[in-house]
């Protein structure tokens, strides 16, 4: 004898195991059928039942699929699909407190009236309806179950704060995919669960959540009617919704039943809401914390038992007055809509012309709307079914059903797009499973399940590659975990993490492959640290111990280990100094780094060494005392300067050397020519590339260096580019040209031939200068006068030299001799200034400027 009487209310909130004990006494019976508000929750139970009893024991009624093998015992259904005229040994309603829905509620308060337990009846829903069970079911014997643990307010936070295992609620598809998305680019990700997904779908979606591959539930008040899932924290994003009828606010006891999915068994939960939505009141918050609400005064109701003789008496039988004042007979339903627009068709009233007719155009009525557009386009699709039905064949012919699925049986598209083709198949799966309503009803039954379930894979599909970054979440998930990361790096460089592609390392440095947000480059990076070191050590270990064959500098500063940029030039200590910045490898470890850069640190040094050796020998030579005076003066300037200085920039220095210090600077390579000091070894492309290059990386200023293209011996100059620039790379700005400095001082040999042969009075400009510079006559003009000469007579032909002659005008470098101050012969400092004037010459330096004063 069973511890419960034969009809038992259990009452209580959420989280206090009623359906759970409901279906533990359904499976302790011979047999037992359990009416479930959804379709998601009765797959849920089914699958529950099928993994306790077998396959063959459990069936599956909803309004859009049946599965029911002829040996089952245990028949989990929607409410709306529970078969009236089966006898079973248990019964039990869930969620009865619906019986107060303006819509569907009439159907609930018919279950709790009507439907019965051979053995044991059994009513689970929330203690809101108890008055009404007590008045319209006095024979109940009423249960309250407390709940296993606390539910406490844990007030407002941005979407982006909640808490991980949190479910955000709102009541619509667009607002729960605006918030999906967000989530998936600051958390990583989301899965969504919507009353209108297929099982498989809901179960697909869920799947993700309970995996811990996302960490965020986004959810209609569909989680609300007992789907089990690991919650700790609700926050609401909406506390209003559309109901079908109007928009209004969702009372206590519908924010109660949602919130309460926080929290499983005696693990504890929290709600609140989201930043932009009002705080809830204090009232409500203490009414939720204590699971108080306000008792349902009113059932809605609607005739059972229906007149089916003709339409008038049906529409009569329909409105029949409510027994009870606490049954409220419904207005409006949608079935009752339906036959409304249709009974004023005279087809239609011809249809219904006998009792078999109007049965057939109710049941017709009552296919659920499920693609949700208008009533009349509902209305419309009712017809066109009805005609079937009403044709002397008396069915919906094959030709028809197979059009209408090979419409709907494609996977292409976005996930509105797959949402509606799903509901169209809900519509004709509900109708293949009228077994006397379509031709080989199994067929298309069969074949509507094939579709939806394809549907249902490829929305789960969208809705993950939309809503779910799952490299972010596996990242994510592994670092929280502390747990080792899995990587590897392919052999063109591609890095995966946990069977995840997460970027490339070119050399030493990994590119992150992100497309999101800071999360994922946040989650990368600390991926990348943790699983790259010990690539990133071998790496940094190899180029310690390269080969200078394998190693070169690029004209840009980069110094490659073969094609792999690895590191570039900075500007160091002097300019044959420069420092060595690695290209990445922040990921190894300090030493591993440090012993590459003393690597590359030798390698460039090297190629100072063999590329610019005159230019070092010039500070050795000067310590070791190899050049003295104003030798070693000028061996400095040349020095910093790179191997090449203007005459006019030391032109002192150069007056005062001594032909000793001559002699000094010509062993070491320093040519003094006419408008520049320079070493030719060090104008070779090479020399020339190496030297430019650090002279930009010593400026520090981003600024490339200068690189005349190979083989010009002038280039337009350009305009901001310092003199140092030119002189690094061997060149000599003059006027518009940058000029070679070894062929400006061959054109300095031209000119001094030519005033030769005119006993030095001016020369000619010849077709040979132009040959030599490589240059138009414009431009020979334009560096003429930038030399300091000056053009005195005007050649036959402008565009050509010959004819044209120059001569020389006083330098611009010339210095004047200053001023000699007078002194006042009495002041003390008159024996200073006699002090300081200079010896006079000897008489046998003077006589040739006598002379030359008296040939002028």
């Amino acid at each position: 004898m069973s511890a419960y009487s034969a009809l038992t209310a259990v009452l209580g909130p959420t989280n206090t195991g009623k359906t759970h004990l409901a279906v533990e006494r359904m499976m302790a019976r011979s047999s037992g059928m359990i009416g479930l508000p959804l379709r998601l929750l009765a797959r849920e139970i089914y699958d529950r039942v099928v993994k306790a009893k077998g396959v063959h024991a459990a069936a599956l009624i909803t309004g859009e699929e049946k599965i029911a093998p002829p040996t089952a015992r245990y028949f989990i259904c929607t409410v709306e699909s529970m078969p009236l005229d089966m006898r079973v040994a248990f019964v039990a309603i869930d969620e009865v407190q619906l019986a107060a829905d303006p819509d569907r509620g009439h159907v609930f308060t018919d279950r709790l009236l009507h439907m019965r337990g051979t053995e044991e009846t059994m009513l689970l829903g929330a203690s809101t309806v108890e008055g009404l069970i007590r008045r319209l079911v006095p024979d109940a014997e009423i249960l309250q179950r407390e709940r296993f643990s606390t539910l406490r307010y844990a007030g407002p936070a941005k979407i982006t704060k909640l808490p991980r295992r949190s479910a955000i609620v709102a009541f619509s598809g667009e607002s729960v995919y605006a918030i999906a998305e967000l989530l998936r680019r600051q958390r990583g990700g989301a899965a969504v669960v919507l009353g209108a997904l297929s099982p498989r779908t809901r179960n697909a979606q869920v799947a993700l959540y309970q995996s811990g591959e996302v960490d965020y539930l986004v959810a209609t008040d569909a989680i609300g009617m007992g789907l089990n899932m690991d919650v700790d924290h609700v926050a609401f994003a909406e506390i209003t919704k559309f109901d079908g009828h109007r928009r209004r606010k969702l009372t206590p006891a519908e924010l109660g039943q949602i919130a309460g999915r926080a929290g499983r068994f005696r693990d504890d939960g929290t709600f609140g809401e989201t930043s932009d939505v009002r705080p809830l009141e204090g009232e409500v918050v203490e009414a939720l914390e204590n699971h108080e609400f306000a008792r349902l005064e009113k059932l809605s109701w609607r005739n059972s038992d229906l007149d089916l003789r003709s339409l008038d008496r049906l529409f009569a039988s329909l409105r029949r007055p409510s027994p009870d004042p606490a049954l409220e007979r419904v207005r409006g339903a949608e079935d009752e809509k339906v036959l409304d627009i249709l009974a004023a068709d005279p087809d239609v009233r011809r249809y219904a012309s006998t009792p078999r007719g109007v049965e057939m155009v109710w049941d017709a009525c009552r296919i659920p709307d499920f693609r949700k557009i208008t009533i009349d386009a509902h209305a419309r699709l009712v017809r066109q079914i009805l005609d079937h039905l009403m044709s002397p064949n008396a069915r919906i012919p094959s030709d028809f059903m197979a059009r209408q699925l090979d419409r709907l049986d494609r996977v292409e598209g976005d996930v509105d797009i797959l949402s509606q083709r799903l509901a169209h198949v809900r519509t004709w799966a509900y109708v293949s499973h009228r077994t006397d309503w379509s031709e080989d009803a199994h067929l298309w039954r069969d074949r509507a399940r094939e579709v939806e379930d394809r549907l249902s894979d490829a929305l789960h599909e969208r809705l993950t590659q939309r809503f779910v970054d799952r490299r972010t979440s596996a990242l994510i998930r592994g670092l929280r975990e502390d747990k080792e990361l899995l990587a590897g790096v392919t052999p063109d460089g591609r890095v995966t993490v946990e069977g995840h592609e997460v970027g490339h390392l070119e050399g030493l440095k990994f590119l992150p492959d992100i497309s999101g947000g800071a999360l994922e480059a946040r989650a990368l990076r600390q991926a990348a640290d943790r699983a790259l070191r010990p690539e990133m050590n071998r790496r940094l270990g190899r180029l310690t111990k390269a080969e200078d064959t394998t190693l070169s500098i690029t004209a840009d500063g980069r110094i490659l280990d073969g094609e792999t940029p690895v590191a570039l030039l900075v500007a160091g200590d002097t300019l044959l100094k420069p420092g060595v910045k690695l290209i990445g490898g922040e990921l190894g470890s300090a030493e591993a780094r440090e012993r590459a850069m003393r690597r590359l640190d030798a390698f460039v040094q090297g190629e100072i060494a063999a590329k610019l050796a005159p230019l070092l020998a010039l500070p050795a030579a000067a310590a070791e005392g190899k050049v003295t005076g104003m030798a070693r003066g000028i061996a400095h300037r040349l020095e910093e300067a790179g191997g090449c200085v203007a005459r006019a920039d030391v032109l002192t220095e150069v007056r005062a050397l001594s032909p000793v210090e001559r002699r000094q600077l010509r062993s070491l390579g320093v040519r003094i020519g006419e408008h520049v000091l320079f070493m030719p070894a060090l104008t070779k492309p090479a020399a020339a590339s190496l030297a430019s290059l650090l002279r930009a990386t010593a400026r520090g200023d981003g600024h490339a260096p200068f690189l005349p293209g190979p083989g010009l011996v002038s280039v337009p100059a350009e305009e901001g580019r310092a003199a140092g620039d030119y002189a690094a790379a061997g060149f000599h700005r003059c006027g518009p040209l940058a000029v070679r400095v070894d062929m400006l001082e061959r054109l300095a040999d031209l000119i001094r031939e030519g005033r030769a042969a005119k006993d030095g009075h001016g020369f000619a400009m010849t077709a040979d200068m132009t040959s030599i510079l490589g240059c138009s006559v414009a431009d020979l003009r334009g560096v003429l006068n930038a030399l300091g000469y000056r053009r005195i007579q005007t050649g036959p032909d402008p565009e050509k030299a010959e004819g044209e002659r120059w001569a020389v005008r006083v330098r611009k470098h010339r210095a004047q001799e200053p001023a000699p101050v007078k002194v006042d012969p009495d002041s003390p400092f008159a024996a200073l200034a006699a002090l300081a004037r200079p010896a006079p010459e000897p008489a046998a330096r003077r006589k040739p400027r006598r002379a030359k004063k008296a040939r002028k």
